[in-house]
């Protein structure tokens, strides 16, 4: 549908204005009057050119700041649509705005909020339209879209921590890869060619030969090198994407010495925020393990959440199934079993949530204090490598002259 900018008056006099998708001009003007709105100016947005978009889509701390914003217009008693036009109207995301757009005309001719939201999952997820939902059935909207900026929020900041984490050595290896391939394309045919003509066909030394060679292959067939890591890139994500490759890569990542613990408390701070937000919600149990297990990140953590909810669909209690899937460490197991006897079980939940995600933060630390010794180690041995095959035929000649 085309989008219209749109002139205005309220019922005060003050002047308003914003973009609305709609079937026609007219279908603008009959919107605004319901919302008691002087119409004065509409016309249609011109076309504009498809270019190819680059990170096009809605982020989550687009969603964190939208729930924010909506929470706070809730609460201050704003009506659902114009709340919904205010926010749709302020987006720069032309994305995001188009869908906000969407879910207010379906608020506006009958559905609800919830459902509205569930066609565009790629913006809205399963555990934000269950908890609006919730929110809805139970009258207290404004309560639930609070909770959902303050867990969005957190997932932002615990995504954010270890991604600026990554950053350094990311930058590291990169340099690395930059430097060796200067020196292996550049720099090497030099001595190569200067070996040649003062060994006077004589052998030069191993390492020299493999340096050498290596620098050959990069100058001629470099070409080669992109077409085999991007092939290998290739078919390593199609593997992924099958039920078998994806188990198997992801109980690797987390039988990984540093990395694997690293991935665990990540694993285990988003099942427990997530859950304590559904379950806090009004949503029921099952339901809340369902959607927790889709947002694990991890196949093998979801398998075992999954097996968690058909015990618990067998009368079982959470902590004994928990147990037996030696996912999760046992003063996890232990906690949660705690506040399932007291009836507690959200807060518990949450009181784990914020302990790990502080061991997030230093686990990611730890990684990176180890990071750097081995990358130094790696370059200096590779960088030197390099270095010293070049100055041995240097050394033999100097050894032969003297």
């Amino acid at each position: 549908m085309p989008s219209y900018n749109w002139k205005g008056k309220n019922r005060s006099g003050a002047v308003q204005e914003g973009v609305m998708v709609a079937d026609s001009k007219d279908a603008v003007i009959g919107n605004l009057r319901k919302q008691q709105i002087i119409v004065t100016a509409v016309t249609e947005k011109g076309k504009e050119i498809a270019l190819p978009k680059i990170g096009g889509g809605v982020g989550a701390k687009e969603i964190a700041i939208f729930t924010r914003q909506f929470s706070v217009m809730i609460d201050a008693g704003l009506p659902l649509v114009q709340c919904l036009e205010i926010l749709g109207a302020q987006q720069h995301n032309r994305a995001f705005q188009k869908v906000l757009f969407t879910v207010r005309q379906d608020v506006e001719a009958g559905s609800t909020l919830a459902d509205s939201m569930r066609k565009h999952p790629k913006v809205f997820d399963d555990l934000f339209t269950n908890m609006i939902a919730a929110g809805e059935a139970g009258g207290i909207l404004d309560t639930i879209l609070q909770r959902l900026s303050e867990y969005i929020e957190k997932k932002v900041k615990l995504i954010s921590a270890v991604r600026k984490a990554l950053i350094y050595p990311s930058a590291i290896i990169f340099i690395a890869i930059g430097v060796v391939w200067v020196i292996l394309v550049w720099v090497i045919p030099v001595f190569a060619s200067l070996f040649q003509n003062l060994a006077g066909g004589a052998s030069l030394p191993l390492p020299t030969r493999i340096t050498i060679a290596a620098s050959r292959f990069l100058g001629s067939f470099w070409w080669l090198l992109f077409i085999v890591i991007g092939v290998g890139a290739y078919f390593l994500n199609r593997y992924h994407k099958t039920y078998a490759g994806r188990r198997q890569i992801d109980a690797l990542l987390l039988r990984m010495p540093v990395l694997g613990t690293v991935l665990r408390k990540i694993a285990v701070a988003r099942f427990c925020r997530t859950l304590a937000t559904l379950i806090s919600s009004g949503v029921p149990i099952l339901d809340g393990l369902e959607i927790t297990a889709r947002t694990a990140g991890n196949s093998i953590i979801e398998d075992g959440i999954m097996r968690v909810r058909k015990s618990i669909e067998e009368g079982k209690t959470i902590s004994d199934p928990l147990r037996e899937t030696q996912i999760f460490p046992p003063m996890v197991v232990q906690m949660i079993g705690v506040g399932e006897q007291t009836g507690a079980l959200d807060a518990m939940l949450q009181k784990i949530a914020d302990f790990y995600e502080d061991e997030v933060d230093e686990a990611v630390a730890n990684l990176l204090t180890l990071l750097e010794p081995v990358m130094i180690a790696f370059l200096g041995v590779v960088i030197g490598g390099i270095v010293i095959s070049m100055y041995m035929p240097i050394f033999e000649l100097i050894s032969k002259i003297g």
